[in-house]
């Protein structure tokens, strides 16, 4: 708290108290970090023309020491400053001395109470590059060497600790970023933070070929330095985005599990999708049964396909992309497709025709059916419904009116996802049917 009410003395205008300012030179003032014990870090435009004038009340001491890289602890006294003056009738006191143009730390104690400042001559580390040359990359990156440069600045805490000067420096170019709600990949502006640049700079790789623009930052633009624009460069990395969505049958004699990702009761259909970006030349969905795709059995050259998995266990699918050098791959996440065994259970009663929606179909229960054939009979072997499809059922009607109660009979021939095959045959009750008392419906026998 002590440190904060210092730094805002030494920022106001209006204070009556002491006040520290500089002139001979332009200047930026930044706030130090917090555990710096510093109230302020001056960035001066030419230190060797810069002086420091302190205001104190008239009478107050006043002495002034400076320290390096070393800290506070081995400050060294500088020379009295020079006593310049009075001002507001003869209340006050001011003082000034020549920052110079070492980088440099201030101690100044005045009527036993200290304020730590650090200087630091822009002069020293200008900003002066005029050039930025495409030099080497990877598949996340690229590299620029400069003509010039804009190096590190920093200064050093009261107890030596070295903290950089962020100068600001934005690299903006073009790139691509996926846009989740229309599923593709859109160009758009970006920046990248460059807190100094020496020798050379590097940034993500962009997606889309684009020329990069370097700003020279908070320091280089008030101080002579120009924006600079590279080369256009051509894309070269890789990326993708790719989703699966399962078509949703709502079968409601269908067995499922709870919490199913992909996969469930087959035949599962599912359609795969991948939006990627500019330099993706070749690309390609693979289907394999074991996760490390050594066994790839199928594959698709189009960035969207539908595929209808029948099999039992589990198979594996994702997507590669590789650019026209073949250098840049991108491996998508491995989507994992699990169909469980067949199952198929046959109701033996219904109630159709008495109260709709409750009991009134004859459905079978069943999970990863993939072929169905289903045959009711009445007592006299008459052919009353043919089901082709286990999500089917029989409404208990033949020739548009409901059958009698009586025994019925069904035959199923079927096959399931994991290869077993099932007969079977058996009885079908209809139970409390409206059209018992209806003349030419017995069972099913019509006129």
């Amino acid at each position: 708290m002590k440190h904060t009410i210092l730094s805002l003395l030494l920022m106001s205008s209006v204070s009556a108290a002491a006040q520290l300012s500089v002139t001979g030179t332009e200047f930026v003032e930044l706030t130090p970090e917090p555990s710096s014990g510093l109230q302020t870090v001056y960035v001066l435009r030419d230190g060797s023309a810069a002086f420091f004038k302190y205001i104190a009340e008239r009478g107050q001491s006043i002495s002034v020491q400076r320290f390096s890289s070393l800290g506070g602890g081995f400050a060294e006294d500088i020379p009295k400053p020079e006593v310049r003056g009075t001002s507001d009738g003869n209340n006050h006191t001011w003082y000034k001395w020549a920052a110079g143009s070492e980088d440099m730390g201030y101690i100044i104690t005045v009527a036993g109470k200290q304020t730590c400042i650090w200087a630091c001559n822009y002069a020293l580390r200008p900003y002066s590059i005029t050039d930025i040359i495409p030099a080497e990359h990877d598949c996340d990156r690229i590299r620029f060497s400069l003509v010039g440069s804009a190096p590190e600045m920093f200064y050093y805490s009261i107890n030596g600790r070295r903290i950089e000067i962020d100068r600001e420096l934005k690299l903006e170019y073009n790139t691509l970023v996926y846009d989740s709600a229309e599923k593709i990949y859109r160009q758009s502006t970006v920046t990248h933070d460059i807190s100094h640049a020496d020798g050379y700079i590097s940034a993500p790789a962009p997606l889309c070929d684009t020329e990069f623009t370097l700003h020279p930052g908070r320091f280089g633009a008030l101080w002579g330095g120009h924006d600079v624009v590279s080369p256009s460069v051509q894309a070269f990395a890789v990326q993708a985005e790719t989703s699966a969505e399962q078509a949703a049958r709502d079968a409601d004699n269908e067995q499922k599990t709870e919490n199913e990702s992909l996969g469930g009761s087959a035949p599962c259909e599912i359609t795969f999708t991948a939006a990627v970006t500019d330099a993706a030349v070749y690309r390609r969905w693979e289907i394999a049964t074991t996760p490390d795709f050594v066994d790839t059995y199928l594959t698709y050259d189009q960035l969207e396909f539908t595929h209808t998995f029948t099999d039992a266990g589990n198979t594996f699918v994702r997507f590669t992309a590789n650019n026209a050098d073949g250098n840049c791959e991108y491996i998508g996440e491995t989507y994992q497709i699990s169909i469980g065994e067949s199952r198929l259970e046959c109701p033996n009663a219904f109630t159709p025709g008495t109260s709709e929606g409750v009991n009134d179909e004859w459905k079978v229960s069943y999970k990863s059916i993939v072929s169905f054939h289903c045959e009711i009979f009445n007592r006299w072997g008459q052919k009353l419904c043919t089901l082709t499809d286990p999500s089917q059922g029989w409404d208990g009607r033949y020739g548009g009116k409901v059958v009698g109660s009586g025994v019925y009979f069904y035959v199923i021939k079927a096959r399931g996802a994991d290869g077993k095959d099932y007969s079977l045959s058996g009885d079908i009750n209809v139970i409390g049917s409206r059209r018992d008392n209806t003349p030419g419906i017995d069972s099913g026998i019509t006129d």
